[in-house]
């Protein structure tokens, strides 16, 4: 069937004119006319009838009408679907992110977004930065969210939304608790260190290197950030993490910084996604949103 042809039926039908399809189809009235001829010699049936300056539909040209109408019904209905879709305001968003935007950061951000777009499906994967990028190589996450420097790569366009200093913290009884020490000195203490591809991790070997010093002992490894500061305000190490993930634990005096005096060192939160391809209007309002906000 010739839908061309048909939604110009369905013009006239509705405006039970030929002239008033005209003017709204913006096309002649004799195209408007030789397009209803077209379809009814396709379809062998006789749709229009005159009356007066007028037209009416026969039996035919209803039973036609009316399944026309649910039709281009549901091409506007799939014309908004996908407006809202194009524009972020309907589908799916998937998140990966490191532990610190995950547990201090993503909750006021995804909140503020869901208010803004409720028909969207978010949802968030927490992991180290290597374990977030993998998400992203795979497609199995929009964009990521890491506190850290991951591994510069071609493939990933990247954008940093701040910087938060990081801090040493050890338990409050440790002889370096409050104290101002050399790298060195604390290095020799036993250490408390996140798992291999955490971006924390590879920051402390950095300042290590930076400062012709050897990596210190690790006493205990562990997966996350929560239970390595956890571990500190039990007694146990020290820990090298980003002020944002200790400050509420040094508020309450369950763990102590200790001051060194070394290069400063910055957590830089950021966003990645995908070089070269364009993001989702669900991830692009999401970014739009973070960005604006620090």
């Amino acid at each position: 069937m010739n839908l061309h042809a048909l939604k110009i039926f369905h013009v006239v039908a509705r405006s039970r004119s030929v002239t008033r399809a005209s003017e709204m189809l913006r096309i002649s009235q004799p195209a408007v006319t030789m397009q209803i001829r077209n379809l009814e010699k396709e379809l062998g049936l006789v749709l229009l009838a005159p009356k007066g300056r007028g037209i009416w539909l026969t039996e035919a040209g209803t039973f036609l009408a009316g399944h026309a109408e649910r039709l281009f019904a549901l091409e506007q209905e799939l014309e908004t679907l996908v407006d809202d879709y194009r524009a972020g305001r309907s589908g799916t968003l998937r998140i990966a992110a490191t532990y610190l935007p995950a547990n201090f950061l993503l909750p006021s951000w995804i909140a503020a977004y869901k208010r803004k777009f409720a028909e969207v499906r978010l949802t968030q994967y927490t992991g180290n930065a290597q374990q977030s990028l993998d998400r992203l190589e795979r497609y199995e996450a929009d964009i990521a969210v890491i506190g850290g420097a991951a591994a510069a790569s071609s493939w990933l366009t990247r954008t940093v939304l701040f910087e938060d200093p990081m801090w040493f913290v050890v338990p409050p009884d440790h002889p370096c608790a409050g104290k101002e020490v050399g790298l060195a000195d604390l290095l020799k203490e036993t250490f408390i260190m996140r798992e291999e591809g955490s971006s924390t991790r590879e920051m402390l070997l950095a300042l290590c290197r930076m400062s012709s010093l050897a990596p210190p002992d690790i006493g205990v490894e562990l997966g996350g950030m929560n239970e390595a500061v956890r571990a500190v305000a039990a007694g146990y190490g020290v820990l090298f993490a980003s002020s944002a993930e200790v400050r509420e634990f040094v508020d309450r005096r369950e763990v102590v910084r200790v001051r060194v005096k070394h290069p400063e060192v910055k957590n830089p939160i950021a966003v990645y996604w995908r070089e070269g391809e364009p993001l989702s209007g669900q991830a692009a309002a999401f970014v739009e949103l973070i960005t604006g906000q620090v």
